[in-house]
């Protein structure tokens, strides 16, 4: 018979999240995860299965919670070169109130984990292509209306833009300057135009 979980799983995740978040999957002991969950070992490993299961479930709940996110952004633009330039301002003021300089949780996952499990792989593939879908949509469309530039195809400019998106949080762990983040966004916007 199935043991029954007498915990909230998604309030566990958020902690174990944070855990993450704040010292990399690599720091983050067991006791790490006991102490901010308040559960013992053998009922994270028995809800869980692993240390590396809660990675990949707290991976996923941050994706779904940047998916909403996203989502609510997207739908506020009037244009495509709008909203793109609105996802650089959300990771702007992300980046700005992060006291604690965690930068983006998939983002140093990929640079602390990407090549060391095929499952964790498969998670970041999976988060870019559909982020590239989602920016070579807007592309197209910004293309179509002329408010985006058709010398690179819709698909270098969506590459161009996750990768500067990327780079733009992994900077943003060490430049807390609005001004000097700005003007990054600035830069490669005015690629598009």
């Amino acid at each position: 018979m199935p043991k029954t979980e007498i915990f909230n799983r998604e309030n566990v995740l958020k902690q174990a999240t944070e855990v993450f978040h704040t010292k990399g999957y690599n720091a983050t002991s067991m006791q790490d995860l006991v102490d901010v969950t308040g559960l013992n070992r053998s009922s994270i490993y028995n809800s869980f299965e692993s240390k590396h299961n809660l990675y990949l479930e707290c991976l996923k709940l941050y994706e779904n919670k940047y998916q909403r996110i996203i989502s609510k952004v997207l739908l506020a633009s009037n244009s495509p070169i709008n909203a793109i330039k609105s996802l650089f301002n959300m990771y702007l003021k992300e980046t700005l109130s992060d006291t604690k300089t965690k930068g983006c949780l998939i983002v140093n996952c990929k640079s602390e984990m990407a090549n060391q499990n095929m499952a964790i792989q498969n998670f970041l593939l999976n988060n870019q292509k559909g982020t590239i879908e989602l920016l070579e949509d807007l592309i197209e469309k910004g293309q179509k209306g002329e408010s985006i530039n058709k010398s690179k195809s819709k698909q270098e400019y969506a590459l161009y833009l996750f990768s500067s998106m990327q780079g733009f949080r992994m900077t943003g762990i060490l430049v807390n300057d609005k001004d000097q983040l700005q003007g990054l966004i600035n830069t490669t916007l005015q690629n598009l135009k």
